[in-house]
């Protein structure tokens, strides 16, 4: 049942971004602010992505295998995202945004980075 609570969240999202990856037009009709929205919505799943993955990997005990194979396994289903919107009538796929979520990735990385580091004071935790 533990496997359960940590590996559902990842797979569900993994479910959310395969569901709209398969609709043919997202398009919202706002022109330039519909493609940087998008874009940051790219960054924003793919970094949640890592970290929900990194969460079930066990990042308290193993962060530093955890990390790494949560990156591997969010970029991975990026590229496998991008191969799937090939095959979406009115979609394509594109590595600039498999970038984009590479940069979502890095920076979640340097988000949990930052706040693991601010939450230590000579080498104790805050309380």
């Amino acid at each position: 049942m533990r496997a359960l609570n940590r590996f559902a969240p990842p797979l569900l999202l993994m479910a959310v971004i395969f569901f709209l990856s398969a609709q043919p037009n997202l398009n919202s009709g706002l022109g330039t602010w519909d493609v940087v929205l998008r874009k940051l919505g790219h960054m924003a799943e793919y970094g949640l992505l890592w970290w929900l993955w990194w969460r079930a990997l066990g990042f308290g005990r193993r962060t530093e295998v955890a990390a790494p194979a949560a990156a591997a396994i969010a970029l991975a289903y990026a590229v496998s995202d991008e191969v799937h919107q090939t095959f979406v009538d009115g979609r394509a796929g594109s590595p600039v945004d498999v970038a984009i979520d590479a940069a979502g990735v890095a920076l979640a990385y340097l988000t949990v980075r930052l706040s693991r580091r601010r939450s230590t004071v000579g080498g104790r935790s805050r309380p």
